[in-house]
């Protein structure tokens, strides 16, 4: 494989926005370098850590101006309850309960949430006032919600039908390559 860090090389920098082909293309190398990151390991930290930088990298890569990649996951001590795990961006949120916000809403409801606009969302907890879009995808283990994929943007409609498609295979591909039990 060479330098792990080659992998975030790849996702270089466009001033033009991308053709749909193309965004889907550079999706679709996101989760295949996370699938080759994650192959040596089952460590969750380690490969959520390796998947914000991913994330960050690939979006900044594209030209989408996100302001947070990263991770929640359930919290071992609360089963309604997630925790912030690694992240790209700004201080966040340490606690989010099931329900509230949109990392709770998904994480409630077990479906991807794809919000254009966070300031029209009523239930939005707004750990960054910057932010105006959002996407957040469920990590479901064993039929069990055990995390989020939580992206931010500073552009109203930063996320797609393209991102939701490529970041919930991505979300399967964490769940299937971590070690959940030792964390959950």
């Amino acid at each position: 494989m060479g330098f792990h860090a080659e992998l975030s090389n790849q996702f270089s920098s466009s001033n033009q926005e991308l053709t749909k082909e193309e965004k889907a293309e550079t999706l679709e190398i996101l989760v295949e370098s996370y699938k080759a990151l994650s192959a040596d390991t089952k460590n969750l930290i380690s490969n959520l850590a390796n998947a914000s930088s991913l994330l960050w990298f690939c979006y900044k890569g594209m030209n989408i101006n996100v302001n947070w990649t990263g991770f929640y996951i359930l919290d071992s001590a609360d089963d309604k309850k997630l925790v912030l795990a690694p992240f790209q961006g700004k201080v966040a949120c340490q606690e989010i309960f099931f329900g509230k916000g949109v990392c709770g809403t998904a994480a409630s409801s077990s479906e991807t949430q794809l919000v254009p606009n966070v300031h029209e969302y009523a239930n939005h907890i707004a750990c960054d006032g910057e932010t105006k879009s959002e996407i957040v995808v469920p990590i479901k283990h064993n039929g069990k919600v055990v995390g989020v994929i939580d992206l931010d943007c500073l552009d109203f409609s930063g996320f797609d039908e393209i991102d939701k498609l490529y970041l919930e295979q991505l979300a399967e591909a964490i769940a299937s390559s971590c070690d959940w039990e030792k964390y959950i």
